[in-house]
């Protein structure tokens, strides 16, 4: 254990003789009704079954040294965890504890091992004893009842039990107010409570109190009148609890599970209020909860407490719950939260009228920012600026109307909660437009249109939402059957669409233009027109990959094996999945682990994407995680009320089955082993044969894309005379050798004799070429490559001048 056995003081030598007079004796009685309740150890308790029954009917002073004897076991020895019931059980009843016995099993404490029943005497003993035989163990005992609370490894139940019984101890001995089991050291949220509110906590013991007996999301009438009657009954109670939330929101963090129910409680507590400033309060708390570290997505700040405030937040009325809730379906990873935001997203959307996809428009944030996506307010003489750059948020100074770089000194040092708020608007704003922009892309997948005015409203003057719409292309109709496509444009009347000849495109009805509803000559016009006009657009659109039935998909009927059998670099794979909205479960050497199935819903929620693969086995007995992946099935299903059908591919729609076949390809284009350059050097040849398949393989459709990209941007490079285009490759003529780059991989080999060369991308720059998109990162390191082969006499790396001319 940890430091606190220092504050023990010492266990006399007679004390420990008396604690353990008999002890042996004991240990073997007790141990043989262990044997003979042996059997029944997997199927029922120890402490029900018929054997242990007659143990009730020993003295009061047997069960006392066979609890010891039991407690040592556990102590000194690796046991089963079910050897917790047995110690609580003897401990129970008028057994005569002592202070010596208290003293003797925490310094056996120790030493225990992480399954917690070593726990479990010290704590119920403590609970027993009269306040003045706790007074000199009060230091140690709140010592262990911290470092408990923050222990990773005894069970929840145990770990929760345990520290509410030493705390309840503890205050007997020194009289306080406020339980300390309630808002401990365990984690960083306890301390910052009290600390904040001191005092204060005392006179609301009961109600936080009860506050964190709630076991379950949704409370029972009766917890929820006696809820009712501790905040009557608390002085300052609903002020108390909305301080607490909003510390907990302040402090952004993981909690232990014990503070989470505590939280969940008060959710409960503050919701009895129908205010706006209770709803705001909600928000905020649920927000936090269900919040995640950056490197562990998929558990939550405070799992129990996020759940339970999203179906609170999704009965009250205004804009933040749908604001709060339409922002956490997009971030949240965790499944079960997440679950719980789409069924709360879709019953709010239900009682305002609204569908699922509308609720997530409607509830954008825009954060104060005008229609231009700016917020100027006054810091003392500056004038701070929050905007949007591109599709960045940024905070400016300047001062008589002069920018400035950086924060001046008078900000910083007289205005620092001014600037606080600033860069927490600013952080917000960021999130925003990252959800934004994944959910404007997720409507590609979906059949909708927009009336004209509302089209304008949501994605052209909205200061968020506007960063993305204003750079896509959308078609209009005005009979719904032919539709027109435009580039936004503002005139002096308003917002127009505007054909490439530059006139108005009419109609009152608005969607989102796709390339797999487009004519051949419609999308290649678009593509020239998008990059003569120097637009950088969100995400691919004019130069979107798409995906059409195959034969082999058609004759295969339920699944698609287009994207099988590869090999991917599986870290890097899983983490894409994740960026791109796919729920997997992780891959490992565990049972059910072998093999997993990444989920996407598409088509507003209507239809589900499923991408199959499983690990591959590695060669080191010793290595336990998961290098990488195989490729298999792509399947699809249909949402039927609660459940989902299996779909066969024919019958899938053209926007979900393209957008999820383009994702699939994404992950294989990434992260294939074909496409590591340094996989030829590594001396490895389990996957040869598919790298040196896959490395100049037929290009997929995205590679097919990046082709068509090449072929409009080359001739306006200065290397345009030295390279040349064919089907697979980009060759490029050095003055050493000639080159050709695969438009797939992204692999070099030389001529003329087809050597491989092995140069591996620095970290990303920014470059001077303009790009019509930034999501193909494959792209930039080709054109990189063919700048640095077309000058290769100018190359001084060593590791490529060896290769160049081997």
């Amino acid at each position: 254990m940890g430091d606190w056995t220092d504050l023990l003081p010492e266990l006399t030598e007679a004390d420990r003789r008396r604690v353990e007079a008999g002890l042996d004796e004991a240990d073997a009685r007790i141990r043989a009704v262990l044997r003979e309740a042996a059997p029944h150890h997997y199927r029922t308790p120890v402490t029900r079954t018929a054997e242990w029954a007659a143990v009730a009917g020993w003295p009061a002073e047997e069960r006392r040294l066979a609890a010891l004897a039991m407690h040592r076991e556990a102590a000194t020895a690796s046991t089963p965890v079910a050897l917790s019931d047995v110690v609580r059980d003897l401990a129970t009843g008028d057994v005569p504890w002592t202070r010596a016995d208290l003293l003797w099993c925490l310094r056996l404490a120790g030493s225990g091992y992480d399954n917690g029943s070593y726990l479990e005497l010290p704590a119920a003993v403590a609970a027993r004893l009269a306040p003045a035989e706790l007074a000199d163990l009060l230091p140690a005992l709140g010592a262990l009842r911290d470092e408990v609370a923050d222990d990773y490894f005894p069970p929840a139940d145990v770990r929760r039990r345990v520290v509410r019984s030493i705390s309840e101890a503890i205050d007997r001995a020194s009289a306080r107010g406020l339980p300390s089991w309630l808002l401990h050291g365990g984690d960083g949220f306890g301390p910052l409570a009290r600390a904040t509110l001191g005092a204060g906590l005392d006179a609301a013991g009961d109600l936080l109190a009860h506050c964190a007996s709630l076991e379950k999301p949704t409370p029972t009438a009766k917890w929820l009148r006696q809820l009712d009657a501790h905040l009557a009954a608390t002085p300052g109670g609903p002020a108390t609890v909305r301080r607490l939330l909003d510390l907990f929101a302040e402090h952004g963090r993981w909690v232990r599970d014990d503070t989470d129910r505590l939280l969940r409680g008060l959710l409960w507590a503050a919701s009895r209020d129908e205010d706006d400033a209770a709803t705001e309060a909600l928000a905020r708390a649920v927000s936090t909860a269900a919040a995640a570290p950056r490197d562990a997505r998929g558990f939550p700040h405070a799992q129990r407490t996020a759940v339970a405030g999203v179906g609170l937040l999704a009965g009250r009325s205004g804009t933040a719950p749908v604001r709060t809730l339409a922002r956490l379906a997009v971030t949240v990873r965790n499944r079960a939260v997440r679950s719980r935001v789409e069924a709360a997203l879709a019953r709010l959307g239900a009682l305002r009228g609204w569908s699922l996809s509308e609720v997530l428009e409607l509830a954008v944030d825009d954060h104060g920012l005008d229609r231009d996506g700016r917020l100027r307010v006054s810091v003392g003489s500056y004038e701070a600026t929050v905007e949007v750059v591109g599709e960045k948020a940024r905070l400016t100074f300047a001062r008589r109307g002069v920018p400035l770089r950086g924060v001046p000194a008078p900000v910083r040092e007289d205005h620092v909660g001014e600037l606080a708020g600033l860069r927490d608007v600013v952080k917000r704003l960021g999130a925003t437009l990252v959800s934004e922009r994944q959910r404007v892309e997720g409507l590609l997948s979906e059949e909708r249109t927009w009336a004209y005015a509302d089209w304008v409203a949501r994605f052209l003057d909205h200061p968020v939402t506007g960063a993305y719409g204003r750079r896509l292309l959308w078609e209009a109709s005005g009979d719904g059957r032919h539709w027109s496509a435009g580039l936004p444009r503002r005139d002096a009347a308003g917002w127009v669409l505007a054909g490439r000849d530059g006139q108005s495109v009419t109609g009152d009805r608005v969607r989102l233009w796709h390339p797999v509803t487009a004519s051949v000559d419609e999308v290649l016009a678009w593509r020239g027109h998008v990059l003569a006009a120097g637009l950088t657009q969100p995400f691919k659109q004019a130069f979107r990959e798409i995906y059409v039935l195959t034969p082999a998909e058609e004759a295969t009927g339920s699944y698609s094996n287009r994207f099988a059998a590869h090999i991917l670099r599986y870290r890097q794979a899983n983490a894409l999945m994740r960026v791109r909205g796919w729920q997997a479960g992780y891959l490992g050497t565990w049972d059910g682990g072998y093999d997993s199935e990444a989920i996407k819903l598409l088509g507003g929620g209507g239809w589900r994407a499923s991408f199959h693969h499983a690990l591959v086995d590695t060669d080191d007995a010793g290595r336990h995680d998961v290098g990488y992946c195989t490729t298999d099935q792509v399947r699809f299903a249909r949402r039927d009320g609660a459940t989902w059908q299996a779909v066969p591919v024919a019958e899938v729609p053209p926007l979900v089955f393209t957008e999820a076949m383009r994702d699939v390809d994404l992950f294989v284009g990434v992260t294939s082993i074909a496409t590591d350059p340094e996989w030829a050097d590594r001396g490895e040849d389990r996957f040869h044969a598919y790298w040196h398949r896959a490395a100049v393989a037929e290009l997929t459709p995205s590679a097919q894309v990046r082709r068509d990209a090449l072929a409009r941007l080359l001739p306006r490079m200065a290397i345009a005379d030295r390279v040349e285009l064919s089907d697979r490759f980009l060759r490029v003529q050095g003055s050493i050798r000639a080159y050709r780059i695969h438009l797939g991989s992204g692999n070099i080999l030389m001529e003329p004799n087809d050597a491989y060369l092995c140069i591996v991308p620095a970290r990303a720059r920014g470059g001077r070429i303009h790009l019509p998109f930034d999501d193909d990162p494959v792209l930039s390191v080709i054109l990189s490559k063919a700048i640095m082969l077309a000058a290769d006499d100018a190359i001084t790396d060593p590791t490529v001048l060896r290769q160049l001319t081997a």
